[in-house]
C-alpha cells in the first residue's frame, strides 16, 4: 500500500481544524484534513451553532411582534414553519459554499471524506468509500470534535434530537403543538424557548435541581424567571421510558420525588448533552483520554508533542470559538517546532446561553470566587433604565461585573437580557487583558447602545 506524506493531518474539518489548516497551508505545508461528512465548519453549521441561531433569531422577532402588538402597534407575522426552516436550510447552504470557495482558492491542502484511525503516533489510517488510504503525518491535530449523547432510556429511539431538529432537510417538518424537551442544559432551555415563542407548548424535564448545571446559580436564578411562563419546567425529574403512543404521538414516564407519571406530546426532544468523538487507535498510542476527552494543557499538545486535540474532542472549553482560537494555538505551536510559543486561554472565553432572553458570562463569577476564596466587588447595571432597552421594550435583566475587592481588575460578569451575547465579548477582552474598574469607567461607551451599561456598572462602584 502506497503511503503518502502530509506535514499535517487533521482528523475532524470543523472550528479546532480548519483554522490551524490553511494557517499551515499559506505557510508552504501539504495539509490533509479528514472529515466524515467531507465538509468544512464541523458540527457548529451541520447541526449547532448555526442552523439553531437562525431558528432562534427568527423565533424572536415573532416574539418582538407580539410584544409590539401587545402595546398598541400594528402589524401581525403568521409563524410559517416550513419557512423558516428552508430559511436555516439556505443560511447553511450559503457558508458551506463560501467554504467550498476558501479551500479551493487555498493551495497546499485538501479534504477528505472518511474515518480516520491512528495506526502509530505518526501514521493515520482513513477509510473512505474508495478504500483505505494511508499517510505518514510530521503533525497531526484530533479535532474531531462531539456528538449527541443518548442515554440508555428505553423507547430513546422515539425521541428526537438536536441533530435532526437543527441538519440541512431537517427531520421535523411541521410545528409541533407540543413539545416535552429532556434535559434543562444550554441545548435543551434554548430549544424549548424557540418553540414556545413559535407557539408551541412545551413541558421540559430537567433531572438535577437547577437548570443550566454547571454554571453559576445568581446567573441561572437572573434568568429563569425571565423565560416564557407558557414552559412547564419539572426539575428533580428521572426519565424512566418513552413510548409511541396509538395515536403516533410521544409519551413519556417519568418518577418525580414518590410519583411515577406521564406526560404526552407530539414530539419529545432528547437533549441531555454531548459526549467527545474519540478517534480509534487514539489511547493504543498512549493518549490519554478522560471521561471529559482527551487530556491537553494550555497548549494543546497531547503526550506526543506532535499531536494536538483542539475543539470539543478535548472537553475543555466545548463551543466553536474556543475551537478555533485553539486551533490557532496549535498552528503557532507546530510552526515554532513543537516548542510551545502560544497558549490558550480557557478561563476568558465567552459563553451565551441563547434562550429568549439570552445570558451570557465570562470569567470568574461569585459561585467561582466563593469556591477560591476570591474577594470580590460587583458593579451593577439593569435594563429598566437602559434606553435601548426601552426602545425594544425588553427591559429586563442587566448587566454584573465582577472586580477584586483589592485592586478593581475586572475578573468576570454576566449579562441577562438584552444583547448578551454581544456584550460579553466586549467584557470578555476587557478581563482578559485586565483591565480595572476605572478604565471602563473612563470609556465613552456609544448611546443609545446597551454597552453603554458596562461603563455604568463600572461607575456603580464609585
Amino acid at each position: 500500500m502506497t503511503i503518502q506524506y502530509a506535514d499535517l493531518l487533521t482528523i475532524g474539518a470543523g472550528g479546532g481544524a480548519y483554522p490551524a489548516a490553511f494557517r499551515l497551508a499559506r505557510a508552504g505545508r501539504s495539509v490533509v484534513m479528514v472529515d466524515p461528512k467531507g465538509l468544512m465548519s464541523g458540527n457548529c453549521l451541520y447541526e449547532g451553532c448555526i442552523p439553531s441561531k437562525a431558528v432562534r433569531e427568527t423565533a424572536e422577532i415573532y416574539q418582538s411582534q407580539r410584544r409590539f402588538a401587545e402595546r398598541g402597534l400594528p402589524g401581525t407575522i403568521t409563524v410559517d414553519f416550513a419557512k423558516i426552516m428552508a430559511h436555516k436550510d439556505s443560511i447553511q447552504a450559503r457558508r458551506y459554499q463560501q467554504h467550498a470557495a476558501d479551500l479551493a482558492a487555498t493551495p497546499n491542502i485538501q479534504l477528505i471524506q472518511g474515518e480516520a484511525r491512528f495506526i502509530t503516533p505518526h501514521e493515520v489510517a482513513v477509510d473512505t468509500a474508495d478504500g483505505e488510504r494511508r499517510f505518514r503525518c510530521a503533525q497531526v491535530i484530533i479535532a474531531s470534535g462531539s456528538d449527541v449523547f443518548v442515554p440508555p432510556v428505553p423507547g430513546a429511539e422515539f425521541c428526537l434530537t438536536s441533530h435532526d431538529l437543527y441538519k440541512p432537510d431537517a427531520t421535523l417538518k411541521t410545528l409541533p403543538e407540543r413539545m416535552i424537551v429532556i434535559g434543562g442544559g444550554y441545548i435543551g432551555l434554548e430549544t424549548a424557548t424557540f418553540f414556545a415563542a413559535l407557539g408551541t407548548r412545551v413541558t421540559l424535564l430537567q433531572k438535577g435541581r437547577q437548570l443550566l448545571n454547571g454554571m453559576d446559580p445568581g446567573m441561572v436564578a437572573l434568568l429563569t424567571p425571565l423565560l416564557d411562563p407558557s414552559i412547564r419546567i419539572l426539575t428533580g425529574v428521572d426519565v424512566t421510558a418513552v413510548e409511541v403512543t396509538p395515536e403516533g404521538g410521544r409519551r413519556v414516564h417519568y418518577t418525580h420525588g414518590e410519583e411515577n407519571d406521564t406526560l404526552d406530546g407530539d414530539v419529545v426532544l432528547m437533549a441531555v448533552g454531548r459526549r467527545p468523538v474519540i478517534p480509534a487507535g487514539a489511547a493504543e498510542i498512549g493518549i490519554t483520554v478522560t471521561r471529559k476527552g482527551v487530556a491537553v494543557g494550555p497548549d494543546l499538545q497531547t503526550v506526543h508533542p506532535h499531536i494536538y486535540a483542539c475543539g470539543d474532542v478535548n472537553g475543555r472549553v466545548p463551543l466553536f470559538h474556543a475551537a478555533v482560537r485553539q486551533s490557532m494555538v496549535a498552528a503557532h505551536n507546530i510552526l515554532g517546532g513543537n516548542i510551545p510559543m502560544d497558549y490558550a486561554d480557557f478561563r476568558h472565553i465567552p459563553t451565551t446561553i441563547f434562550t429568549l432572553p439570552a445570558a451570557a458570562y465570562v470569567g470568574i463569577t461569585p459561585a467561582l470566587a466563593e469556591a477560591q476564596g476570591i474577594p470580590l466587588q460587583t458593579g451593577r447595571y439593569d435594563f429598566e433604565e437602559d434606553s435601548r432597552a426601552q426602545i425594544l421594550e425588553r427591559m429586563e435583566g442587566g448587566i454584573q461585573l465582577f472586580f477584586a475587592a483589592d485592586s478593581l481588575r475586572l475578573l468576570g460578569g454576566w449579562v441577562v437580557g438584552i444583547d448578551a451575547g454581544s456584550l460579553i465579548g466586549q467584557i470578555g477582552t476587557a478581563a482578559a487583558h485586565g483591565l480595572t474598574a476605572y478604565d471602563l469607567a473612563r470609556f465613552a461607551d456609544q448611546h443609545p447602545m446597551s454597552a453603554e451599561g458596562i461603563g455604568k456598572a463600572a461607575r456603580s462602584l464609585f
